[in-house]
């Protein structure tokens, strides 16, 4: 009976523990902002960033896809668009469409980098609500592609510094805006800018380019708007399974077929997902947001612990962005065999997209795959690979005046660290910086977010106007 006791015991001090740390996991200030007003031509910010959508400056793979005159018609068209910057600022060009303008600081010392890609993706025409490139304004939107992602920080940092600079305002040091024409195809527009930098001994102060943004229901249990920066990015490696055959007609195949193989393959790596590892930008994330959750996922947040494999079991089952925070995730996308329905394939082949966690590596995700898959039939070939970025600093005044900016900005949002699970050309300074951070200066609906890419990429003149005040407010600290 007395161990019976001793287990209820146990069992009630459990309750206890985890109870106590849930009621004491409270949330962390928000970070301090004390907006001054902002004053600048809302309207004008408009009409140069319609001026920006209105060219067709899509990126391909293939370049001979490519519209050159596009990308020409808007970089011959911002002397007009920001003629204070052209004035002010020197501009150096650089293969594969990259742009570097430097305004000059009163003294010297570290420069900030403002970062942001013109390049946009392709469309399917047929399938928009508006023309894409019509730049329409509607009912408070415009729409077209590139409108989220970026021409509009593209245009919010150019707009911002013609504004100043027409204000006689200097910064302290000098900043330096870097631009690329081929950020979509993972073009090395932005690599010849850093390898200027480095040429130069220029070491910058911070670093910022696209990434997360101002969003809402971003996390369990929080409905407030929550500005998400990312100080660190995964990496990725494409992975292509491929099967070998002596082929033949598909009267007669064998027990196994090169497609049949290969259907095994990825259910065997869809079945054993990489492990979590909860990375020094979530865990800031979880200690930020999850301070701020329902008391059910508090419990979680303040013991994982002792819930860590509940949480692992959360993010495995609900999949999306939670569960590509904590873990290396798998998506196959292409498979390819015979070219006829009645011929076994003499080669089967499927791809994987693969983005990396940073506790991984492309060697370390190769391996795991190869452990999974099982099968010395398929032979697995890596291709286009991308090791993830170095986590970046948060005690630094770079980081402090970031966060500054964002706060002052959208008032009452929650500032909070996060790990970006896509890419950006911010992944070229990771040699260079420690103070590189991601954050695209917009607030966006889920509907928005879905956008970008997709059909229909629209964004509201209210999110462009903050755009641009985002960066005064980060251009005046520098």
């Amino acid at each position: 009976m007395w161990i019976l006791y001793v287990i209820l015991a146990l069992i009630v001090l459990f309750l206890i523990v985890i109870v106590c740390r849930a009621l004491a996991f409270k949330p962390k200030p928000k970070t301090p902002a004390e907006p001054e007003e902002v004053s600048f031509d809302r309207d004008g910010a408009v009409k140069a960033l319609a001026a920006l959508v209105s060219c067709r400056t899509v990126s391909y793979s293939e370049p001979e896809k490519e519209d050159g005159a596009e990308f020409d018609r808007l970089t011959g068209m911002l002397p007009e668009l920001y003629p204070n910057v052209a004035a002010e600022c020197s501009l150096q060009r650089f293969p594969d469409r990259g742009l570097l303008f430097r305004w000059p600081g009163k003294g010297s010392g570290d420069p900030a980098v403002l970062m942001a890609h013109y390049d946009v993706v392709p469309v399917e025409e047929a399938n928009w609500d508006r023309p894409p490139f019509s730049a329409l304004i509607e009912d408070g939107v415009m729409w077209g592609r590139g409108t989220l992602d970026t021409k509009v920080t593209f245009n919010g940092i150019l707009y911002a510094a013609d504004q100043l600079i027409s204000q006689g305002f200097r910064p302290e040091h000098d900043i330096y805006l870097a631009f690329s024409g081929c950020e979509e195809t993972n073009g090395p527009g932005a690599e010849h800018i850093v390898e200027y930098f480095v040429q130069n001994g220029i070491v910058p102060s911070f670093v910022l380019d696209e990434g997360g943004a101002v969003v809402e229901g971003v996390f369990p249990g929080v409905s407030e708007p929550c500005a998400m920066i990312g100080i660190a990015e995964k990496g990725q490696v494409n992975l292509e399974y491929s099967v070998a055959s002596g082929g033949g007609h598909a009267s007669a195949p064998g027990p196994r077929t090169p497609i049949g193989i290969l259907s095994s393959a990825c259910k065997a790596v869809e079945a054993h997902p990489f492990p979590m590892h909860i990375t020094k930008p979530v865990e800031a994330m979880f200690d930020t947001l999850g301070r701020r959750s329902s008391f059910a996922y508090r419990l979680i947040f303040a013991n994982l612990w002792c819930f860590r494999g509940i949480l692992d079991k959360i993010c495995k089952k609900s999949g999306g962005e939670l569960n590509a925070l904590v873990r290396t995730t798998v998506a196959f996308t292409q498979m390819s065999g015979s070219g006829a329905p009645n011929v076994l394939p003499s080669r089967a082949s499927m791809v994987s997209n693969i983005r990396l966690n940073p506790a991984d590596s492309v060697a370390s995700a190769q391996e795991y795959i190869r452990g999974a898959v099982k099968d010395d039939a398929v032979s697995i070939r890596a291709f286009k690979t991308m090791e993830p970025s170095p986590i970046s600093d948060t005690e630094c005044d770079g980081w402090r005046k970031v966060c500054s900016a964002v706060a002052a900005t959208w008032k009452g949002c929650i500032v909070s660290p996060y790990l970006m699970v896509q890419c950006s050309d911010s992944r070229h300074y990771r040699d260079l910086s420690d103070r590189v951070y991601r954050f695209s200066a917009m607030d966006l609906t889920a509907e928005e977010r879905h956008s970008i890419h997709g059909d229909n990429e629209r964004i509201r003149l209210e999110t462009v106007g903050r755009a641009t005040e985002f960066f005064i407010r980060l251009i005046k600290q520098c």
